[in-house]
């Protein structure tokens, strides 16, 4: 259940950290040239970002993958890898520096929507349960209700993003021909909808929902918390 922990932790590390530094400077520069910040802008931003801090842990996020799926393969196929560091330097080492951007446009691309529906949507719907619900805005419950909608609304959009993601790293060359099956996103999609029908995209769609759910749950709660903090110590930057 644990393999590839320590990728995953490696992947955060540059994703997480780029995503929220990137899109917190970004926003704040395009509201100066502006003059405003409005729902539009948070889109663009959010894909933005999203888009940039994805392809800048792309390796990570193949030696995710390569590491949690290699179990799976027959005992034949598997390249059996020891930890991160051996992953990361063997993929380098026998496939070259492009094997680690292989599949990045799945990737980028559901980074890219992930930070569109975090960002946009969240607000829409703290404002929605504060109105439905008569919870106070940015209130613990009132982040929780509106990360989870969020988390299963972009749940559904990318997990046939993250299906063609997965299958394009983890591939291997026809063994006749020399050729890799998965080409490009639309064509992995295509493919894997033709071949095996839509549903295959979603298979395994609740422990997905329940990863990216929680996920969202607990960075927008942390994030919160954070704040208040910080607010409770500086109350100059409380909002007004």
């Amino acid at each position: 259940l644990y393999d590839g922990l320590s990728a995953g932790v490696a992947r955060q590390v540059f994703y997480a950290t780029s995503r929220f530094g990137l899109f917190e400077t970004f926003r704040d520069m395009l509201h100066e040239y502006r003059g405003k910040t409005d729902f539009a802008a948070r889109v663009g931003v959010g894909a933005i970002t999203g888009g940039i801090a994805a392809y800048l842990s792309c390796p990570m996020e193949v030696c995710v993958v390569r590491m949690s799926n290699d179990v799976s393969l027959p005992v034949n196929e598997r390249r059996n890898y020891t930890s991160l560091y051996d992953t990361f330097t063997r993929t380098l080492r026998e496939e070259g520096v492009g094997a680690f951007w292989r599949g990045s446009n799945p990737f980028v691309t559901r980074a890219m929507l992930v930070g569109v529906f975090q960002v946009a949507t969240l607000d829409q719907f703290k404002d929605f349960y504060a109105e439905t619900l008569q919870q106070k805005r940015n209130s613990i419950p009132n982040v929780f209700c509106a990360a989870m909608t969020s988390g299963l609304i972009y749940s559904l959009a990318t997990m046939p993003l993250e299906a063609a993601k997965n299958r394009m790293a983890s591939q291997k060359p026809d063994p006749v021909t020399g050729k890799l099956p998965f080409t490009g996103t639309i064509q992995t999609v295509t493919k894997v909808a033709k071949d095996k029908g839509f549903l295959a995209l979603y298979n395994g769609f609740i422990p997905y929902y329940l990863r990216c759910g929680g996920h969202t749950v607990s960075m927008f709660i942390i994030v919160q918390m954070l704040r208040d903090l910080f607010c409770a110590y500086n109350p100059e930057y409380s909002p007004k």
